[in-house]
């Protein structure tokens, strides 16, 4: 028992440090959006708010991946907490739209970089044997904030503004990069320095990514079906409040219900992953998650009353606790540790464009013809997908992609 603790001492910290920086983003978007809307009254300019997330991620892809593999992992991720947390903490005190953007596209690309680069420190930090379970918990602590985030804002709208939540999270950030001042350094070297990444670089790190490609087709493969599955998503969960309010005429608090219902549903899944993350084989994890998920958006699209579309919201939730897991394990056992940076924010490039293609498709389709078709097309091309990915990751062949160590299984 002793021995335990103390092996996952390091580990709960980095989850501890996680779900504050995740709550704190769930009140601090919740927050901005209700500022830009009372200082607008325009969707649009809220729109233009989750427009800059997927821009600023095609920005900082290009060369943020060869920063990330060659500096020091914990020092970056603390700098970026802070950097986000000064930002944001100025932020309630912009009076001009076009300066706020300004500041919300930088703390993006902070966001973004932060991404990558916690994933290859997650790797390094995380034994492989743990790493299954470490990733499910990771989805416990998301789930939290999804599901408390909106509350807690609410709570602080009632106490004060929009402008407190954000402080709130300021505050949080700051908090999360004294957390990270605690774990260890998993560097080999402290490479804190590094020289100036130059375009021959950035262009030789490039050509690496696409080497590694070649010969991992299968790894390759399995990276960009489960983005495809992302992108999709996306595309029709930027559809689903339409269809609850317009076509299936539910209230806004009913709505807000239904997020909460999700929210349960992912909780609950990241809970029974954690317990099961042991004794279930990661594509199972994979293949069978992505096509339950599917099915949840299946019932959704078709939902016609409130208990339908709320089975629909809790179904696609819990299974894509299980999806989420499996990737993210699939992905740290196989993706070398030194080329991660690279790889995620290169490969982030194609998926962000395909996020911003798609997602502005889904809304013109659904404007000129109906939402209810668009939502029903998207959950079938998704379910194919899902029966794609279970044809891949099921071979019997492709095993070995998939083994722990030899230790793991208790």
């Amino acid at each position: 028992m002793v021995v335990a603790l103390r092996e996952w001492r390091n580990p709960l910290l980095l989850l501890l440090g996680i779900g504050i920086s995740n709550l704190g983003g769930w009140i601090y978007l919740i927050a901005l959006n209700l500022i830009v809307l009372e200082w607008t009254g325009s969707p649009l300019a809220v729109s233009i708010l989750y427009m800059l997330k997927p821009i600023a991620s095609i920005f900082s892809s290009f060369w943020a991946g060869s920063y990330i593999d060659r500096l020091n992992k914990r020092k970056l991720m603390i700098n970026l907490d802070i950097c986000r947390g000064i930002l944001i903490l100025i932020l309630p005190f912009i009076s001009k739209l076009w300066i706020m953007y300004g500041i919300v596209f930088v703390i993006n690309i902070a966001d973004s970089i932060f991404g990558h680069t916690s994933m290859v420190y997650f790797t390094k930090l995380i034994p492989k044997k743990n790493r299954q379970r470490f990733n499910a918990l990771r989805n416990f602590t998301s789930s939290c904030g999804f599901l408390l985030g909106p509350s807690i804002a609410g709570l602080l709208f009632l106490l004060g503004s929009p402008f407190l939540a954000i402080h709130l999270n300021g505050v949080f950030l700051l908090l999360s990069a004294v957390i990270l001042l605690i774990l260890p350094n998993v560097d080999a070297k402290n490479n804190s320095e590094v020289a100036s990444v130059s375009w021959q670089m950035i262009k030789s790190d490039w050509k690496t990514v696409v080497t590694f490609s070649k010969t991992s087709m299968y790894i390759v493969t399995v990276y960009l079906l489960f983005s495809g599955v992302t992108v999709l998503m996306t595309a029709i969960d930027s559809l689903e409040a339409a269809l609850a309010t317009d076509a299936l005429s539910f209230s806004e608090s009913e709505y807000g219900l239904l997020v909460s219902i999700a929210g349960v549903g992912f909780i609950i899944g990241s809970i029974v992953n954690s317990v099961i993350a042991n004794w279930v084989k990661n594509y199972y994890l994979i293949g069978l998650g992505v096509l339950v998920t599917a099915i949840g958006y299946l019932i959704f699209a078709f939902s016609t009353n409130y208990g339908m579309a709320a089975i629909g919201f809790f179904v696609i939730m819990f299974a894509l606790s299980f999806a989420n897991t499996g990737f993210m394990t699939f992905y740290q056992n196989n993706v070398p540790v030194d080329l991660m940076g690279r790889f995620s924010s290169i490969f982030g490039i194609v998926e962000a464009f395909f996020i911003i293609f798609l997602t502005g498709a889904f809304g013109l389709i659904a404007e000129l013809i109906a939402i209810r078709p668009v939502m029903i097309t998207g959950s079938i091309v998704l379910l194919v997908l899902g029966l794609i990915i279970c044809s891949v990751v099921l071979k019997s062949s492709k095993r070995q992609f998939y083994k722990l160590d030899k230790d793991a299984i208790s």
